[in-house]
Order: structure tokens, then sequence, then C-alpha cells
């Protein structure tokens, strides 16, 4: 049995032609993504909330720096490498606490691999699912989000004063 990939099918034809892309793989991810999305948004709606006017700048940026290091933690940090083993491979030490991993595998597998390494991805998801978290349970994710943000403010802390002692 020939195997058929998204890949080798018009329109995609052509966009991998000497590399395994798993295209299929990736549609199902952002499928999902945007299923769970409009679930929501179908859900929130029913439930007869409103979105608000605008998030407060405050919420803003405590969202952008709790995304970056919920993020950064489940992508890199090295005590959560036991999360991301079935899907990765481990590569060599990163920065401060990080690992460098690589996905493997094929289909499902590495593209879950592919997107748990990467923080730059998950940092939508984080996004969405803490904005989300804002609509519907604002206290808890504000206090999960401070969390982080406090972790990311600790780790800049960690990091210039390890430097401030590097130069003594």
């Amino acid at each position: 049995m020939v195997e058929t990939r998204v890949q080798d099918l018009p329109p995609f034809a052509g966009h991998s032609p000497r590399r395994e892309r798993p295209l299929g793989w990736y549609a199902l991810l952002i499928s999902l993504y945007a299923g769970g999305f409009g679930a929501f948004a179908a859900w929130f709606r029913r439930s007869g909330r409103t979105l608000p006017e605008r998030i407060d700048a405050r919420d803003l940026a405590l969202v952008a720096v709790a995304a970056h290091k919920g993020s950064r933690l489940l992508g890199k940090a090295r005590v959560m490498s036991a999360v991301r083993a079935p899907f990765t491979r481990y590569q060599e030490d990163g920065g401060p606490d990080e690992v460098e991993e690589a996905a493997r595998g094929s289909g499902l597998r590495r593209v879950i691999g592919e997107l748990i390494v990467c923080p730059y991805c998950l940092s939508m998801w984080f996004a969405t699912l803490l904005t989300a978290g804002l609509l519907v349970a604002p206290r808890a994710t504000r206090w999960i989000a401070s969390v982080l943000a406090i972790v990311f403010a600790s780790d800049m802390l960690q990091i210039a004063y390890k430097r401030a002692e590097d130069a003594l």
C-alpha cells in the first residue's frame, strides 16, 4: 500500500519536496485550537456573558508576561522534561534551568513534540487560555498569572545577580 502524504497533494505539492513535513497533522492541531476557541466563544455567548470593551492594560501586561513564562516553563524547563519526553529527544543544555530538545517520532507524536518545544508556539495557547480565564474566572486567573509573572521577575533577578557576581 502506497502512503499518500498531504504534502504531496495539490495545493500542497512542492511545499517541502525533500523533507517530511506533517502538514495534515499540523492542520489537525490548528483545527483543535480553532475548535476549542470556537467552542469557548459559543459557550461564552450562550452563558449570557458579554465581552469587555477592552482588556485593562494591567491585565494585558500580566497575561503577556505570564504567557511568556508559562510557555518557557512548558517548552524549555529542565524539570518539565518528564512531560515532554514522550514527544521529544534531549539535545543539550540550554539557558539557565533550560534544555534544548527536538521533536521525535512521526505524525501526531512529532507535531505535539514540535509544539511543546517551541515557546513561541506555546505562547499562543497560553495567551488564549489566560485571556479566556480572565473572562470567566478573573480572580483565579490573575492569581495564576501573577505567580508566573513573579517567577519571570525572579528569573531576571537571578540572571542579573549571576552577571554581577561573574563581573566581580
